[in-house]
């Protein structure tokens, strides 16, 4: 039998999970459907995602297995006190709101199986990153299960709740940091001389590249990496020195330190 997916809201987040499931060779085992309280809303994301898309939430709940909660934050405690009647033991919640966590959920709702999602923007390019936690009543399986449907938009792991900030800092915010350091990699090669747009496309396919090669590592480490470009007494030697005597190792540390501090304060 079909399991019944069902998302409230349907946003840029959430419809990047939508595609990479209905893009999937497992997309028939799924039936879809999602709600926007606002008819225009709900018409404009109908014919954008090619699924079901209504204006009543608690009828979206009753007619699903899995409802992925994908609104702001500030709405979660609204839409759950709108759908919780209809919220019984054999349905599972599935939220990406940043900051709310699963505690807060069941408290409202009752003893019901919680899975808490951080994802990132480059779901929207069917790279992203995934990190989830199963609340109190959550079973392995249902963590098994979200993970499968977000491995359909990148890469997925488990971790405790506790962990989910770190999550947050690294893979949620983490998209933004990146930008700021092929922007100014890109910025320095103009500022030497090059046209901007050849040192973007010179930083974007480096930054790509790397990534790969550390994805296709094996056995070595990540310092073997550098090791392997960064010889003694070359020129990217020169400027590995001078990431280590600029301290970048306490800088993106200071970043994700201080995000996760920030992503915990929001979660009170």
């Amino acid at each position: 039998m079909n399991k019944k997916i069902g998302f409230i809201g349907c946003g840029k987040m959430a419809s990047a999970i939508i595609k990479g499931i209905l893009a999937s060779c497992c997309d028939n085992n799924y039936e879809i459907k999602g709600s926007e309280v606002n008819c225009e809303i709900a018409e404009l994301a109908q014919e954008k995602l090619g699924i079901p898309v209504l204006t009543d939430n608690r009828m979206l709940v009753m007619d699903s297995d899995v409802i992925f909660l994908a609104v702001k934050p500030n709405y979660i405690q609204q839409i759950l006190e709108e759908v919780k009647d209809e919220i019984t033991p054999e349905k599972l919640i599935v939220s990406i709101a940043a900051g709310v966590n699963t505690s807060k959920i069941e408290k409202i709702i009752g003893q019901a199986r919680v899975i808490r999602v951080m994802p990132n923007t480059p779901a929207l390019v069917m790279e992203g990153m995934s990190g989830i936690c199963k609340g109190e009543f959550a079973k392995d399986e249902d963590a098994a299960f979200v993970m499968k449907l977000l491995s359909n938009i990148g890469k997925c792991i488990e971790v405790d709740e506790k962990q989910i900030d770190i999550v947050t800092a690294i893979s949620g915010s983490g998209p933004a940091f990146f930008y700021k350091v092929i922007e100014d990699i890109a910025r320095a090669g103009e500022k030497l001389g090059l046209d901007y747009d050849k040192s973007l496309l010179l930083t974007t396919q480096t930054a790509f590249g790397a990534a790969k090669m550390i994805f296709n590592r094996g056995e070595l480490t990540v310092q073997n990496l550098i090791d392997n470009v960064a010889t003694k007494g070359g020129c990217t030697f020169v400027g590995y020195s001078t990431m280590e005597s600029e301290h970048s190792e306490r800088l993106f540390y200071n970043v994700i330190s201080n995000t996760t501090q920030k992503a915990q304060e929001l979660g009170k």
